[in-house]
């Protein structure tokens, strides 16, 4: 597949068929998936392939709390755990209030096969650690390799979604799936066969995010030509 194509085409999948997903498969997407790069090469990266269905379905019923709270968050029209405006909900009756939104982690054990991706935090750099605010610097020796295995997925006829939706339960995955302590828990990637392969998706255009010199510069325009 070009890759492009993969690119534009590669979409959160969360309703898969019944069709399994071989070891073969995974070793393929994870050969490729292994090229992503990492802060010093160091290559952090750790991928449990979750086979057992009850280890599945729990780490679904540990997406519930999060899930309940952001569909809370997002009906009291606040951007969902947002870290620089404060939430107005009531958290206690957030969690006590049943949510249908992505009805797929209520049955993860369902799901043909799910990744849980952890970094060592022992060995990536950190270079925001020191500022006051939300810490970012540590993904980007994470997630190309999250972004690899679902476009290496999508080559192989596959479909996924990364979800952050079980890091507030770090400890109970860390107890789950045997994690060392310095093992950060980075995302949990169900993988499928698609129930339908979308083609077209909806992204802002480069001129709604790029712009030129200065955050408040001009557009980028397509085919404009460098000066100076």
């Amino acid at each position: 597949m070009d890759l492009h194509e993969a690119m534009r085409t590669t979409f959160a999948c969360r309703e898969f068929t019944d069709d399994p997903v071989s070891d073969e498969q995974l070793h393929r997407i994870l050969d490729a998936a292994r090229f992503a790069p990492s802060g010093g090469n160091r290559q952090g990266g750790h991928v449990v392939v979750v086979r057992d269905h009850e280890l599945r379905q729990r780490l679904g019923e540990l997406c519930g709390p999060t899930l309940r709270l952001y569909a809370a968050q997002v009906a009291a029209g606040e951007s969902p755990y947002n870290s620089v405006v404060p939430s107005t909900v009531d958290v206690d009756r957030a969690l006590d209030t049943p949510t249908d939104w992505f009805a797929m982690f209520d049955n993860l054990g369902d799901v043909p096969v799910v990744l849980v991706v952890s970094v060592d935090l022992a060995v990536v750099a950190s270079m925001d650690k020191d500022l006051d605010r939300v810490g970012l610097v540590t993904g980007a020796s994470i997630y190309p390799l999250v972004w690899n295995i679902l476009l290496a997925a999508r080559a192989e006829g596959l479909g996924g979604v990364v979800t952050t939706a079980v890091v507030p339960a770090e400890d109970e995955v860390r107890r789950l799936l045997d994690l060392p302590d310095t093992h950060a828990v980075a995302a949990l990637i169900p993988l499928g066969v698609p129930v339908r392969q979308l083609t077209r998706l909806k992204r802002r255009p480069v001129e709604d995010f790029t712009t030129v010199d200065r955050f408040d510069g001009p557009p980028l325009a397509r085919g404009a030509a460098a000066e100076g």
